[in-house]
């Protein structure tokens, strides 16, 4: 059951990345494009969230702790991106990611969570991790960027690790929805602040650029919402590697629809990690 409400959010991850690349074909990758979409994704985002939640406003103080430090981890993570594409290629970039947000949920889950290790979540785990591994492509790492890539993939690795703090702790806090809206506010109010503090020049706002960014937001959020949720039944250890797994397949499948078709590498890939989900699916209990 709780399988399916991940892959409906994997699904979510791999068509929100239409958006993004939409969005920087249009506007550009420049800092204050950047802060422009995550401003009107976040804004979105909390919207279609407070609406899920029923319009119903709920506070605790540990839901805005732990909101807050979702939030300043996901700014580290954005100067850290921001940093690396300069001196890294995207494929090394996507690795790095793709590897934390698996790696740091997947280990902390056994190591503070109490989750037991598996051989059918060990298989997965390696498999998923040697199929990120078959995509690398092209030039290696430029000199001293060793610090952005080790924040990039701890940053996106501990925002699986916060979610399930939020998730497993005993402590008063709002449910699943009003916890994802108020990331998203902050995030949004962090968004605004930065924007106004870059001044950068200012483009024209266009109808297409705040569509884009909203699309990829309410996805995007969504997506995180039912994570979230599926927590509460799914152990993170057996949760991000099948998520990490499907958006390759899913991202790999969408490129079909695309100018640029899948290399023979990246169907190697996705048939390492469609193995790895099947170990998880057929063999956990």
């Amino acid at each position: 059951m709780y399988y399916l409400v991940i892959s409906a959010a994997v699904v979510m991850f791999g068509v929100q990345f239409f958006f993004n690349e939409r969005y920087t074909a249009k506007e550009g990758g420049g800092l204050a494009a950047v802060l422009r979409f995550s401003l009107f994704a976040n804004a979105a985002g909390a919207l279609i969230l407070f609406a899920v939640n029923g319009f119903r406003f709920e506070f605790a103080p540990f839901t805005l702790a732990m909101a807050a430090a979702a939030t300043l981890n996901g700014l580290l993570y954005n100067y850290c991106s921001f940093q690396a594409l300069g001196k890294i290629n995207l494929s090394l970039y996507s690795v790095f990611s793709m590897l934390g947000g698996m790696t740091l949920p997947f280990v902390s889950g056994i190591l503070f969570f109490d989750e037991a290790f598996t051989l059918a979540k060990g298989l997965c785990f390696a498999l998923v991790a040697a199929s990120l591994l078959f995509t690398l492509k092209g030039d290696g790492a430029k000199k001293g960027g060793l610090p952005y890539y080790a924040g990039i993939f701890v940053f996106n690795g501990m925002s699986g690790v916060l979610t399930k703090c939020f998730q497993a702790a005993p402590f008063e806090k709002t449910g699943d929805a009003m916890y994802s809206v108020t990331l998203a506010s902050l995030m949004t109010l962090a968004s605004a602040i930065r924007l106004l503090i870059v001044r950068r020049q200012r483009t024209p706002l266009t109808l297409p650029a705040v569509g884009l960014s909203a699309g990829y937001g309410i996805l995007s959020t969504t997506a995180n919402f039912l994570l979230l949720l599926s927590l509460s039944h799914l152990p993170a250890s057996a949760q991000y590697p099948f998520v990490t797994g499907g958006v390759m397949i899913v991202s790999t499948a969408l490129c079909f629809f695309t100018p640029k078709k899948p290399a023979k590498r990246d169907l190697a890939a996705v048939a390492l990690a469609f193995a790895g989900i099947l170990c998880l699916v057929l063999f956990e209990k």
